[in-house]
């Protein structure tokens, strides 16, 4: 499992769960559980990354949550 950021969503259009992930432009992925919807970001994220590497981009280092003092 990967330590991105990821937003989770239930869209009525597709009738399925749909997960962002902000700090990857672009990456999305979808299931039909919450579950499978994470499960299919992991690949999608690897996918990306892999991809991004290939291409010679910056690869964003995972945020996590903000802190405050």
């Amino acid at each position: 499992m990967t330590k991105y950021e990821r937003i989770v969503f239930w869209s009525a259009e597709d009738n399925r769960f749909v997960v962002e992930v902000p700090e990857l432009p672009g990456c999305m992925a979808d299931g039909e559980t919450v579950e499978e919807a994470i499960r299919n970001s992991d690949v999608v994220i690897n996918e990306w990354i892999e991809t991004a590497k290939s291409l010679g981009r910056i690869i964003p280092e995972p945020k996590g949550r903000l802190q405050y003092a």
